[in-house]
């Protein structure tokens, strides 16, 4: 090995509660290019491989039942195959039993210069597989890294799907870099079976070098990618990435402190605009969230003609009808929570938009404002006036405000959720898989919590309801935002690994487990 470092392991880490840059491919490659130009020649590769190779002698820690298997390897034509095969050769060197299968020669220099290492190394290089990976620990995935622009064929598409079938069987599947056919930029992978399903590796675990990547995030990725590990490489991030991973250092210092000597008023009132005739319960659903959410006061304004006196759980919350209630007075609202679209619905929507009271937008009234240019330029207008609204859209919401259909949204949902954010001078919160928030000002974050139990109603209620208590207690609405999806989402991991999810959690469940991590997060010394 050249590289200096070759005898102490890159160091490598759990992304989980970092800040991190997230580089696009563009950000990468110019990376890549100023750190190779000061460094000896084959030195990121060395220290990618011996990152690789070391989370393998580390299979104790993750993974003990594969520990003391051999371990299989395909390595594609190019650098990604090179990291696999300086994976081997130190795994070779370390007395690691490993097999090596290259279909088609790798071409780049560096990979020749990998390929000989591992020839040096006395690594068994086969150009097939095997007929059964039954007797390997690890299968590693070193076919294709981030360039990858065309779909998988031939034996790298057959390939990949034995290691997909492999990773839901029994796991123990890595993945160098990103999972072969994902696109590290969006999340979405490079072609799809005609009934949808992706055409890419799905991983258990990921070795990523010099930064993770949005598509880790959101899209496919994280399914695809499984847990991540992050391998530096030595090569310092961008000082201003296009985009970071949502983390509480990014909102935890605009919540507003607990002090002794502060009231109900200290937080805030917000109130909740919602609830036609016959939909009561989501814009409850949102306002319990609120209460939970740290906000000091907070009232429900229904639209219909149905909205009980008062709420049985909750008395602490305030229920009026929107006619007998001064919206004016309030510090922030959420509307939109079973709002329907009637002509009153957009009535109220025109009269709320005049107001200047910060406000996120959720359901229909998303549907509203998508579907009326009036509204929309209002929107846009607040926003240009530097007090732009919050928005909440799924990504069929998503497309009706762009003017597109769903298949454009996923396909790159960070670029949907940019020009949102321009279209209407507005923060956007794209909700899915690695929700994105995105700021009219360019900044954009993915976040990383969230899993499948939030896939049932009324979940999006009880978002809009946390930021919009979040907004109520005077955070910006950026921040307000982040802070909301990031504690939304780890709610639902904590309370699956309590064994109340991803089956079957309803989406009222979520505010005591939001109220626990805030205070635990935040306010406990």
């Amino acid at each position: 090995m050249t590289d200096s470092a070759s005898n102490t392991a890159p160091p490598y880490i759990e992304p989980r509660d970092h800040a991190l840059a997230l580089l696009t491919l563009d950000e990468l490659r110019t990376l890549e290019r100023r750190t190779a130009a000061a460094l000896p020649a084959n030195t990121l590769m060395a220290r990618a491989g011996a990152a690789a190779a070391q989370f393998v002698i580390d299979t104790d820690r993750h993974a003990p039942h594969l520990a003391g298997l051999p371990v299989w390897i395909v390595a594609g034509p190019g650098n990604n195959g090179g990291d696999a095969l300086v994976m081997a050769a130190r795994l070779e060197q370390t007395g690691i039993d490993v097999e090596v299968c290259m279909p088609v020669e790798v071409k780049p220099d560096d990979a020749r210069w990998a390929l000989a290492e591992a020839k040096k190394a006395g690594v068994k290089i086969t150009t097939e597989a095997p007929n059964s990976f039954d007797h390997f620990g690890w299968l590693v995935d070193g076919m294709f890294g981030i360039g990858l622009a065309r779909p998988l064929d031939g034996v790298f598409a057959d390939l990949a799907a034995r290691l997909s079938r492999r990773s839901k069987a029994s796991g123990g599947v890595l993945a160098l870099d990103i999972a072969s056919g994902l696109s590290s930029d969006t999340g979405e992978p490079v072609s799809r079976s005609a009934d949808g399903r992706p055409q890419a590796v799905r991983a258990t675990h990921t070795m990523t070098f010099i930064g993770a990547k949005p598509g880790h995030f959101t899209g496919d990725g994280r399914d695809l990618t499984g847990k991540l590990y992050i391998a530096d490489l030595g090569v310092k991030p961008p000082l201003e990435p296009s985009i970071v991973l949502n983390a509480p250092s990014l909102f935890g210092t605009h919540l507003p402190p607990r002090d002794y000597a502060t009231n109900k008023g200290t937080f805030g009132t917000l109130a909740v605009l919602g609830g036609d005739t016959g939909m009561c319960g989501a814009p409850i659903l949102a306002a319990r969230m609120a209460l939970y959410g740290g906000a000091g006061k907070v009232n429900v304004a229904f639209i219909g003609t149905d909205s009980p006196p008062y709420d049985p759980p909750h008395p602490e919350l305030m229920l009026h009808h929107v006619d007998q209630f001064s919206l004016d007075k309030m510090d922030a609202l959420a509307v939109g929570c079973g709002m329907g679209q009637s002509e009153r619905a957009k009535q109220v929507l025109a009269d709320v938009l005049a107001l200047d009271v910060p406000k996120l937008f959720d359901a229909d009234a998303l549907n509203l404002i998508s579907s009326d240019e009036k509204l929309a330029a209002k929107v846009a207008e607040r926003g240009a006036r530097g007090d732009p609204c919050v928005l909440t859209p799924h990504p069929l919401e998503a497309a009706r405000l762009l003017g597109s259909d769903v298949k454009k949204v996923q396909v790159d949902r960070i670029s949907a959720a940019r020009h949102l954010a321009a279209r209407y001078s507005a923060v956007i919160v794209l909700k899915g898989t690695g929700t994105i928030v995105a700021s009219p000002d360019g900044r954009i974050s993915v976040n990383p919590t969230g899993n499948a139990a939030l896939a049932t109603g009324g979940t999006g209620d009880v978002l809009g309801g946390l930021i919009g208590a979040f907004l109520a207690q005077r955070l910006p609405p950026y921040e307000a935002a982040l802070a909301g999806v990031y504690l939304h989402g780890l709610a639902a991991e904590v309370l699956t690994q309590e064994g109340q999810g991803p089956a079957g959690l309803t989406a009222g469940e979520l505010a005591p487990k939001v109220r626990r991590l805030l205070n635990q997060l935040f306010y406990m010394a």
